[in-house]
């Protein structure tokens, strides 16, 4: 396989996002999902609504976004709307909770390493492109959280994502915390998962990485940690795996000391594994040439 193609930039501004995104000669067609975390009520790191303005608009977007499988403000739909209202997301755009109502849709993942179905929010049927704009930074139990985060635990409903942490044990949240699977079979089920929503888009969808307010935990997280390191850029690209790899790679080559708290969440939970599952599914290769911007 090829390399593929990363465009980089350290500017990180709104317009320069779009600019971003305008390397890539991408044309997302009919109506587009742009997928992004809604942040957990108390998280101070997630990219803001404001931020990501010019980029919604300039796709014509729908920011879209799933309920959680875990106790916090969004894993119920009404308790979730209302926390989209503070953040001020429907301020902007338009914005769409996936699951908002049930049934699921269903993905298959015939040739999946752990999963053979994936459920997301049903609402995805009703897009025919996507852009994946994800906040580069670490994951209690993923090790990082970049691009195939979103398109594996982000895109799954509340019974996906379930799905995806137990490794296929079980859907039933309530079950989730008794059914936690050996770690690599969670991070092979959120490769499983992310390359399900790839194949539904059939090529119409496009990856942009923001790595700003750098932490070693998540934006699902309400007690979040400051940011550990320095801001990097903002990268963009045709391929999931290539775009979360070089955002690895951009963290380990840093010559920020606070590099390390991040590379040891990373380790410890052997974040590089959904990389490697990506990888060896075919969405994705971790050969990229990173082509550098102003």
């Amino acid at each position: 396989m090829e390399k593929s193609k990363v465009y980089f930039s350290k500017e990180i501004t709104p317009k320069n996002i779009v600019k971003m995104f305008k390397t890539l000669g991408k044309e997302l067609p009919g109506k587009v999902a742009v997928k992004m975390h809604s942040g957990e009520k108390g998280n101070q790191n997630y990219l803001r609504p404001e931020f990501v303005k010019d980029m919604v608009d300039y796709v014509k977007g729908t920011v879209v976004e799933c309920n959680t499988a875990y106790e916090g403000a969004r894993n119920h739909t009404e308790k979730h709307l209302q926390l989209i209202k503070e953040h001020e997301w429907d301020k902007y755009f338009n914005f769409d909770l996936l699951d908002r109502e049930g049934p699921d849709l269903v993905l298959d993942i015939p040739n999946g390493k752990v999963l053979k179905k994936n459920y997301v929010g049903k609402n995805l049927e009703n897009y025919d492109s996507m852009l994946v704009l994800s906040h580069f930074k670490g994951h209690a139990m993923g090790g990082y959280g970049g691009a195939l985060k979103q398109l594996s635990i982000g895109c799954g409903s509340s019974a996906g994502k379930t799905l995806i942490h137990t490794a296929g044990a079980t859907d039933d949240q309530t079950k989730l915390f008794d059914n936690l699977p050996e770690q690599d079979r969670f991070l092979e089920a959120m490769a499983d998962a992310a390359e399900s929503v790839v194949n539904y888009f059939k090529g119409n969808i496009a990856f942009i990485n923001v790595m700003k307010n750098i932490s070693k935990d998540c934006d699902c997280d309400g007690n979040a940690s400051l940011p550990c390191m320095k801001d990097i850029g903002i990268l963009a690209s045709l391929d999931p795996v290539a775009i979360d790899q070089a955002c690895l790679d951009l963290v380990y080559n840093s010559e920020d000391p606070g590099k390390d708290i991040l590379i040891k969440r990373i380790e410890s939970l052997h974040g590089v594994h959904t990389v490697e599952a990506a990888t060896e599914l075919g969405i994705g290769t971790r050969e990229y040439e990173l082509i550098k911007g102003d």
